[in-house]
């Protein structure tokens, strides 16, 4: 025996039409009980908070300027002094390309405050020159071509200074830990530890 056939007044036929017109009302319909999404408040616009005076010592030398407390030292630094040689990388803390010294002691200034550094010592790559003439470790920078597109060499500069600083004979392995904290996308870290270490040996004889 074949299947019987379901009878077509069995159940209700919904045209096209009206499927379309009953979808479109239950919005409405939820509404009318009391469902309805409410839209969100207006969100006020966040002002900028008022611009401070703050004095920073760079390179031995006092300067007093405005700065948001949100700005950062590397803002500080390259748009309201106008030293670039400190570069702005990942602005994340995990390049190095920012570094500078702060008291001695190597910080990423894209991950400190302006008004953090206010009242201490700040260095940067260009507070490492004799006037015109290169330090020791950016001329053995130089000498022992420890860099390709260059961009990550301020920050190393500035590691390896502050590196010599603490431990004038360091050993491969202390300064392949002390420089650490800076990425060179190029790969010239077989260069760049022989930089520091020339400089190393620089100081120590006291050549320029």
């Amino acid at each position: 025996m074949g299947r019987r056939r379901k009878d077509p007044g069995s159940r209700r036929s919904i045209s096209r039409r009206g499927f379309l017109t009953s979808v479109g009302t239950a919005p409405i319909a939820g509404a009318a009980m009391g469902h309805a999404i409410e839209t969100p408040a207006a969100v006020p616009e966040a002002k900028p908070r008022e611009p401070v005076n703050v004095v920073l010592k760079v390179n031995g030398h006092a300067f007093k300027l405005q700065v948001e407390p949100r700005d950062t030292l590397l803002t500080a630094l390259r748009e309201k002094l106008g030293m670039t040689g400190t570069k702005p990388g990942c602005e994340r803390g995990e390049c190095g390309a920012c570094t500078v010294l702060i008291d001695g002691i190597p910080r990423y200034a894209c991950l400190t405050l302006a008004l953090e550094a206010a009242g201490h010592d700040i260095t940067t790559i260009e507070g490492l020159m004799n006037g015109e003439q290169l330090g020791p470790v950016q001329k053995a920078f130089v000498e022992e071509d420890a860099m390709q597109c260059g961009y990550c060499t301020p920050g190393q500069v500035m590691a390896a200074e502050a590196l010599l600083r603490a431990n004038p004979n360091p050993s491969l392995e202390e300064i392949r830990l002390g420089m650490r904290g800076n990425l060179c996308r190029c790969g010239a870290y077989d260069h760049i530890f022989k930089a520091v270490q020339r400089a190393a040996q620089t100081r120590r004889t006291g050549g320029v």
